[in-house]
Formats: structure tokens, C-alpha cells, sequence
């Protein structure tokens, strides 16, 4: 949760009787209110993350951590209490947090990017939504777009792309890859709204985990706490995400994901969440404005499928994109190649023949994926279940794969 710092000139700290004792009672009460909110642990969440729309009034900070107001001398950072706070007659109200972290027996307040609290209401809300609208594949690539852009050749964040909710603005729901994608962020503004102290990029993690599990998917080990990026100038480039037709389409499937740190596996265990949703040729070109498996719904009727069950999760993908018996169904060039280039085919016809496998290499593929790029605040992420994830480490995500030529 971002906290709001105010200018360092707006607040004065006296320690001694110079000229710098409170003037009147008034004061002097006002001083005491503050400092005993400070001790609250609810004080912390005082100061919320606000929406886009509210942005242009506030500085916003990408952690808690770095919202201690500046303080005018290095004498007030004691162990002790500073003496009370005298307010600059025409400055800014010093908010609690402030306080909070001004005095150190407030110092086991601690904010994080998200409120784990909320992050657990919000995937209730997230699967009430799902009964509703029937809309997890949409909420899939939602996800995986917003982490897709991840560049592990550099290290800046959020220059390095990846899963920061930048997908948010319009800037980059434009890009060609993303058509679409506006109605998914539409479904999930409510509950934005509701629980503020989540992140975007944390909402759209979490909507994409649980739209896969509410299908039918395996439990996916997420984490959370992703630092949000704070304005359209730190969109991504347009051009990172995969292309469903390319010349060569082993050849881009491993550019785009290799750029990102996985490999030959995880493109083949991620390609097998097309078992969930439709092509739609009005937004990506690609497809038949209806089937006999989707012209009735459920949700928006039209598209074409990958499998016949398309909200199920499981490993149907790959039994179809290998007999290709069905006319109704939708094999795009990027799928053919899983079983045509030798190193995809492996683990293809493992996926086929095992569900179990594909689960196991889904569930690492994803949660995976979902960390590219991403600031943790907490560094080690926060876990809605009880067992804790692995913190996150760039290096790691390199494959030490080479391209194929």
C-alpha cells in the first residue's frame, strides 16, 4: 500500500526550548492526537493506494518504506520519543502513517504494496464473477499480458516490463496484442474499487490464478505484493508479446519467451492454457465468428475454440491440437509447431498422455510467470495460503537455452 508523503517543509521538530516550544494549548493537543494515532497499528492503513483518477493530487510512492517524512535533522532519528510535533501554520496536516514512522514505537506498523486481507476478499469477489460471467479466459490473458512484457536483460525497474499493472492504461490496452482486453479490466474495476489497498498488478495475478483454478487447473503457488507502476509514460513498448502467426513460429516462440527467462518446457505447459477460451476474428484476426461450440454461449456468444469443453482446464489442448479431427476447432500456427519442432514435441506428447505432468509443469510455468519482472513489498511476496513462495531472483530466470536457428 502506497503511503502519501508530504513536504519536508510542512513540519518542524523541536528539541529544544528555543524559540520552538508549542505556542498555545491548542496545539499542544493537537500534537497529542497525532502522536497517539500513531500508535495504533491501524494507523498504517490510514493512507490507501488511490485510483488513477485521484493520482494528481497526491505524491505517490512505490512502498511504504520510503514514505518517512524528511526530517530536518539527523539528531530526531533517536531511540526515545521525539518531543511533539509542531505544524507549520499554513502547511498540510501530517498523516498518521507519517507519525508512525516518525516515532519508533510505531515501528512494527508496517504497510506492503497489498493488504492481505483484501487480497483474500478480493479472490472471493473474483470467483463470485466467475459464476457470473463465465469469463476466465479472458482473466487468463489478462495476466499473462501484463507479465508478458518482461525483458531480463534489464535490470531497472519498471523499465524491465513485466507483471507491474501497466496494462491498466490506455496507452498500452491499445497495443495490437492486448485487443480485447479492455473488457477484462472493466469486469475487475469493481472490485478495484472496493479494495483499494490491492494493486492492480496484484489483481490481475490473482484473477488470472483463480480463474485457472476455479476451471478445473491445478493450485497455483502465487504470491503477491507487486508494486504498481504509476503512469502510462512506464508502459512498455508495443511489440513484446507472442504473435500467433509468425514465418517462423518456433523460431518467435522462443524469441518472445526466451527474452522473458523460460524455456522450451514452459512454452509448451503455458501454450496449454488455450484449453480455455475462443479466438474472436474481430480482435485478433484469427478464427470463426462462431461454432457449434460456442454460438450458445455461455458468456458472449461467437469465436472459435481451441477444445470442446472451453472453460475446462486440462490437457484436451494438446489431444486436439494433435489428431486435428475437429474443423471446429482452432489450431493456430503457434500451436501446430509444438508438435513439429523436435524439442517441443517431447514435452507435447508427454501433456497429451499425461494430465498429471502438465498440471505439475503448468502450476511452476505459471506462477513463474507471473513474477517476471515484478518489485515485491514485501521482497518475499505475501502468500494468501500459509506457505510461503520463493522470493524472487532475475537471475534465475534465465534458461541457458540456445535459439534455434
Amino acid at each position: 500500500m502506497d503511503c502519501i508523503q508530504r513536504p519536508a517543509d510542512a513540519i518542524r521538530f523541536p528539541f529544544s526550548a528555543r524559540g520552538h516550544n508549542l505556542r498555545t494549548k491548542q496545539q499542544k493537543k493537537m500534537s497529542e492526537r497525532l502522536l497517539s494515532t500513531a500508535s495504533s497499528p491501524m494507523a498504517c492503513f490510514s493512507t490507501c493506494r488511490l485510483l488513477p483518477s485521484a493520482r494528481a493530487s497526491v505524491v505517490r510512492l512505490p512502498s511504504a518504506r520510503a514514505s518517512v517524512a524528511r526530517l530536518p535533522s539527523s539528531s530526531f532519528l533517536r531511540s526515545s520519543l521525539p518531543s511533539p510535533v509542531l505544524l507549520h501554520r499554513n502547511a498540510w496536516r501530517m498523516t498518521s502513517i507519517e507519525v508512525a514512522r516518525a516515532s519508533s514505537g510505531a515501528a512494527s506498523a508496517t504497510c506492503f504494496a497489498s493488504d492481505l486481507e483484501q487480497l483474500k476478499s478480493a479472490r472471493e469477489d473474483i470467483k463470485e464473477l466467475l459464476k457470473t460471467t463465465f469469463c476466465h479466459p479472458i482473466l487468463v490473458r489478462l495476466g499473462w499480458h501484463d507479465a508478458g512484457t518482461y525483458d531480463k536483460n534489464i535490470e531497472e525497474w519498471p523499465q524491465r516490463g513485466g507483471a507491474n499493472g501497466s496494462l491498466r492504461f490506455e496507452i498500452e490496452l491499445k497495443h495490437a496484442a492486448n485487443a480485447g482486453l479492455v473488457n477484462a479490466l472493466k469486469l475487475l474495476q469493481p472490485i478495484k474499487d472496493k479494495y483499494s489497498n490491492v494493486t492492480y498488478a496484484d489483481l490481475f495475478q490473482l484473477a488470472s490464478a483463480t480463474a485457472v483454478e476455479d476451471a478445473g487447473g491445478p493450485k497455483l503457488p502465487m504470491k503477491y505484493g507487486r508494486v504498481d507502476v504509476s503512469g502510462p509514460e512506464q508502459c512498455p513498448v508495443e511489440g513484446k508479446l507472442p504473435d500467433a502467426g509468425p514465418p517462423s513460429p518456433a523460431t518467435h516462440l522462443r524469441d518472445v519467451f526466451y527474452r522473458m527467462g523460460l524455456n522450451d518446457k514452459e512454452i509448451v505447459a503455458l501454450s496449454g492454457a488455450h484449453t480455455l477460451g475462443r479466438s474472436r476474428p474481430e480482435r485478433s484476426g484469427w478464427g470463426k465468428p462462431e461454432t457449434k461450440y460456442t454460438k450458445d454461449g455461455p458468456g458472449a456468444p461467437g469465436g472459435q475454440s481451441w477444445t470442446v469443453q472451453w472453460l475446462k482446464f486440462d490437457n484436451s489442448y494438446f489431444k486436439d491440437i494433435k489428431e486435428r479431427r475437429d474443423e471446429d476447432l482452432l489450431v493456430l500456427p503457434s500451436d501446430a509447431v509444438l508438435f513439429e519442432d523436435p524439442s517441443f514435441k517431447v514435452y507435447a506428447e508427454k501433456y497429451t498422455e499425461d494430465q498429471d505432468a502438465f498440471f505439475a509443469d503448468y502450476a511452476e510455468a505459471h506462477a513463474k510467470l507471473s513474477n517476471l519482472g515484478a518489485k515485491f513489498d514485501p521482497p518475499e511476496g505475501l502468500s494468501i495460503d500459509n506457505a510461503m513462495p520463493e522470493k524472487f531472483v532475475a537471475s534465475k530466470y534465465s534458461s541457458g537455452e540456445t535459439k534455434a536457428v
